[in-house]
């Protein structure tokens, strides 16, 4: 490199210009280049000479400038760019109802239980004649039919338990009057309460005209 001088503006404190060698100048630049790097060349150090005041603040304010560099512009862009936001998590989807049970099929009503199940003529009238009546009334069915829902008198046709003539007399009180002995005792009661009163003042009647 040929000698010659160059100019480097410099302004310190008192604003002079500088003017350095050629080897001020190398030195000044791996000055300013060894700080930014963190290292100085050998060589250049060994050349490099004793500088001013105002060279070294020239060197400081050199050296205060940032010295960081993205490696590549495309590592600053990857580093400026803001990171997408995570994709959001959708709900899982409410489980379906389940379906709701049938209702159980109605259960059928009982059959009505018959009271008088199995019970003799004479068991069903305990249960339905009156307790202070049931003798008479007894008395006068054991002298007509003798307890026989199916007695008939084979002059008059008068029939059941308390003789009833006609039988039909007997319907209203149920539809089976010529076999159901419940029904006979209900309209033979009913017939001894509506001619003498009561089965006690048939009695009477029935001893006195051998009939009733």
């Amino acid at each position: 490199m040929s000698s010659f001088r160059e100019s480097i503006s410099a302004f310190g404190p008192h604003k002079h210009k500088i003017a350095v060698s050629t080897a001020s100048a190398a030195a000044l630049a791996c000055a300013v280049f060894g700080s930014s790097l963190g290292q100085t060349p050998a060589a250049h150090a060994a050349a490099a000479k004793p500088v001013s005041a105002a060279q070294a603040a020239a060197i400081r304010r050199l050296a205060s400038l940032p010295s960081h560099v993205p490696s590549s512009p495309a590592a600053a862009t990857t580093a400026a760019a803001p990171k997408a936001p995570a994709p959001e998590t959708k709900s899982a989807a409410p489980a379906p109802a389940t379906t709701a049970a049938k209702p159980a099929a109605p259960v059928a009503a009982p059959a009505p239980v018959d009271p008088y199940a199995g019970l003799s003529a004479y068991q069903i009238a305990e249960r339905i004649v009156p307790s202070g009546e049931f003798a008479a009334f007894a008395w006068i069915i054991t002298h007509e039919s003798g307890w026989d829902v199916h007695a008939t008198n084979p002059s008059s046709g008068a029939y059941g338990l308390g003789q009833a003539l006609p039988a039909t007399k007997m319907a209203p009180y149920g539809s089976d009057y010529l076999n159901d002995p419940v029904t006979q005792i209900k309209w033979a009661l009913a017939y001894m309460n509506e001619r003498y009163g009561s089965p006690n003042a048939a009695q009477v009647f029935w001893e006195n005209h051998g009939w009733y």
